[in-house]
């Protein structure tokens, strides 16, 4: 932050920070790779030091993103105390500068922090792959996030360890981890609503778990990250019970969302990482019988003994059961993975009515005559990408203040800003795979069929490479 943010801070503080300071010079603290020391409470020390929560440390955060990006190797662990932090410095902030007039207590801060520091204590093995890929294949219909995992988590732990913690404390924490999903409580029902939107914001994404993951997942991957979260903490302010941020903050905010998306372009919805994750969800799908995998969700005591390592007990097991399993982790490991055909974006127009491409949908297509293809010898992914809000603007959601002599929030229109700004806010992209190398040819030959019949034109930027479709 420039000295020039500082000076226009012109509320005068209604906290000091003595006490704060004490509290962290008593406190455990770890460094981090990201924000430096990293000071943990004692209530918070009690969750961590669990056997569920150092679970974290045996997920990946970016699931199998490492075997494109080698560094992309941390865990949900690391990425747990950087939300947990972020979230501190958030209610901290607000206390500083609005405390008497917000009311914020400690019970506020710590109920923040514990929200920050067990909104993925409930995540799934292999990033989201196990809840948007495997989980709806072998339970079709069923109603299952990590975000009500984590609450359930969180309450197997107090029970569990017999953690010491006010009841309605905990009520509180379960719901700012649901916060930003299906399953949260109407927004007027809740007392200083402002607060459940640091950490997981259904209001309008701004929240301090992209804060973390963000610039953590950049760092990891060697990509650059000029999103500066700090000046939005620094100048973020509550106006009637919602957390609003300087109008000249516009392009900053705008900023936040093209980064993460382009991380899913680059990093989370690679190619490569996608035909990799297509070879996991096949494997486990033919593990799961055996190994019973998708049962633990339903029961937290066994769900948190859940974690990566499932790939290493299919790939060392002797098992005739788990043959084909381990022979697909094999094919991954000696990286003979499925084939790239081809890709295309679904046109603009298209958008709206858009329904998943599946691999029935591409075999209809192929001319007769030629290789008479099978639904197993194609996989499709279905890639989105989007700003959050799908094909919604997220910044029309969010209020804006002028100045901080002015109790004013209004919204702002990216035309107001600047006719730079995309006027689209999500892409639909079509991806299609072969199983086996010598169906390559055969396959993308059929998705191009499949796109004339679609839209009559080939919407692939180009034909799939001679030298691909002859490689065996």
């Amino acid at each position: 932050m420039g000295a020039s943010v500082i000076d226009e801070l012109s509320l005068a503080p209604v906290h000091n920070f003595n006490s704060s300071f004490q509290d962290l010079r008593c406190s455990k603290h770890v460094h981090d790779n990201v924000h430096g020391n990293i000071y943990l409470d004692p209530l918070s020390l009690k969750f961590i030091d669990t056997e569920q929560f150092q679970r974290l440390r045996e997920l990946k955060q970016l699931g199998l993103t490492h075997m494109v990006y080698p560094g992309a190797v941390h865990s949900r662990f690391e990425h747990s105390l950087g939300v947990y932090w972020l979230a501190r410095e958030a209610v901290e902030k607000l206390r500083y500068y609005q405390g008497a007039e917000l009311d914020i207590d400690h019970n506020d801060i710590q109920t923040v922090k514990l929200a920050g520091l067990l909104h993925d204590v409930g995540h799934g093995p292999f990033s989201h792959l196990f809840e948007r890929e495997f989980l709806p294949r072998v339970l079709s219909g069923y109603e299952w996030s990590h975000e009500l995992m984590s609450v359930k988590m969180v309450d197997h732990i107090v029970d569990e360890h017999h953690i010491d913690i006010d009841s309605g404390m905990i009520k509180r924490v379960k719901d700012m981890i649901l916060s930003s999903s299906e399953f949260t409580r109407p927004k007027g029902s809740r007392e200083k609503g402002f607060l459940y939107d640091i950490v997981a914001n259904g209001r309008n994404g701004i929240d301090v778990d992209k804060f973390d993951y963000i610039v953590r997942d950049c760092r990891a991957c060697g990509l650059g990250c000029n999103f500066q979260f700090q000046r939005l903490m620094e100048t973020m302010r509550v106006i009637d019970d919602e957390i609003c941020y300087k109008a000249k903050d516009y392009l900053t905010i705008h900023k936040l969302f093209s980064t993460r998306a382009d991380l899913y372009r680059t990093v989370y919805m690679h190619p490569k990482v996608k035909a990799i994750e297509l070879m996991l969800v096949d494997a486990l799908l033919k593990a799961n019988d055996y190994l019973e995998i998708s049962s633990h969700i339903h029961d937290p005591s066994q769900y948190w003994k859940l974690d990566d390592s499932v790939v290493k007990t299919i790939e060392t097991a002797s098992d005739q059961e788990l043959k084909e399993s381990r022979d697909l982790i094999l094919q991954i490991r000696r990286r003979n993975l499925y084939q790239f055909c081809n890709e295309y974006a679904v046109p603009k127009d298209k958008l709206e009515n858009f329904k998943d491409v599946t691999a029935k949908d591409i075999i209809c297509s192929q001319k007769n005559g030629g290789v008479m293809l099978q639904e197993d010898d194609v996989a499709v992914s279905n890639v989105r990408i989007d700003l959050t809000r799908g094909r919604n603007n997220p910044l029309e959601r969010i209020h804006f203040f002028k100045d901080y002599e002015s109790n004013d929030k209004f919204k702002i229109s990216d035309d107001r800003i600047s006719h730079l700004l995309p006027t689209s806010y999500q892409d639909m992209i079509v991806r299609v795979y072969s199983k086996k190398p010598e169906l390559v040819e055969a396959i993308s030959e059929a998705f191009e069929n499949f796109q004339l019949k679609t839209y009559g034109i080939k919407t692939q930027v180009h034909a799939t490479p001679e030298k691909k479709k002859r490689r065996i």
